[in-house]
């Protein structure tokens, strides 16, 4: 029986031709969220939210049993009504905390608003992953991303780990090769 090699979340950005004009955007530590903004108009569209299974690597970086229950939300990044990112959080039901009631009630906000506008979040490291159809993240990504019809074979993504207090909440973004004409 032969097994696919998954494809590893890395802690350095490898410059590739396809990720050559998406590097700006990847490796900034800033807020996402504002960086958009001042690109245009902003908009957040929640796609789903709620209680669901974190794939097998998510399970692994959050240190939680795999087919735990997680909270999952996710949500398209829109600038100028078009769909530059997409976002997936994942966050523990245990331990319990004030971050599990923010998430609930974001709505239509960016989660990055709240992520760096309040001085008790600590950003972990980010990781880098160019995600394809391997991945268990790619057939939703390209739905929200409304980029099917370019018979993309990948997309890059990052993610980070952000704590407040005792709870830790993991952050995927994935980007729309459109950010780079922002």
């Amino acid at each position: 029986m032969t097994r696919v090699r998954q494809p590893v979340w890395r802690s350095k950005l490898r410059r590739t031709n396809d990720n050559w004009a998406l590097r700006n955007w990847l490796a900034d530590r800033g807020s996402l969220t504002a960086r958009i903004q001042k690109k245009g108009q902003f908009a957040v569209q929640v796609l789903r939210q709620g209680l669901g299974q974190p794939t097998p690597d998510e399970a692994a970086a959050l240190e939680i049993q795999p087919g735990q229950r997680v909270w999952v939300r996710e949500v398209a990044l829109f600038c100028d009504q078009a769909v530059v990112v997409f976002a997936h959080t994942v966050l523990p039901r245990r331990p319990r905390g004030p971050l599990s009631i923010w998430l609930a009630r974001l709505g239509n906000r960016s989660l990055g608003a709240l992520l760096f506008a309040h001085a008790g979040f600590v950003r972990g490291p980010m990781h880098f992953r160019r995600l394809d159809r391997r991945d268990l993240l790619f057939p939703a990504a390209l739905r929200a991303l409304d980029v099917g019809g370019e018979n993309l074979q990948a997309l890059w993504a990052r993610r980070s780990h952000f704590s407040f207090g005792c709870q830790t909440v993991l952050v995927t973004e994935v980007f729309s090769p459109r950010i780079t004409q922002l």
